[in-house]
């Protein structure tokens, strides 16, 4: 079986594992949304939807509505890796977002999260 990059898994397998990831820290499932929200422009009605859809992870990312600007201002490591380092612009993002889940499950306040 050939295997699958992020960008090819359904949403709806990667997301719950970055909600548990911060649920096991304490931190609530709303707030993985709120973030995810604030990083794309999706609703949170948009990012259920796409929960119960078919749409890939990479899909889910690259047809964001609304990029947030101050997404540039989301660097340090995830997984090893310098987030803002990251050439292909759709693995970035989704850098940023795993780093924004990353802060959340370290106890950073939600506002330093949203870059506010």
């Amino acid at each position: 079986m050939p295997r699958r990059t992020v960008t090819e898994m359904r949403f709806s397998e990667v997301y719950p594992m970055l909600v548990q990831k911060a649920e096991r820290k304490g931190r609530a499932r709303a707030e993985v949304d709120r973030a995810a929200a604030w990083l794309t422009g999706w609703s949170e009605a948009q990012i259920e939807a796409a929960l119960a859809s078919d749409v890939t992870y990479g899909d889910f990312f690259s047809r964001a509505p609304a990029w947030n600007p101050n997404a540039e201002r989301i660097t340090g490591k995830v997984c090893g890796v310098q987030v803002e380092a990251v050439e292909d612009p759709l693995m970035r993002r989704i850098r940023q977002f795993d780093k924004l889940v990353d802060e959340l499950a370290k106890g950073r306040a939600m506002e330093k999260v949203l870059r506010k």
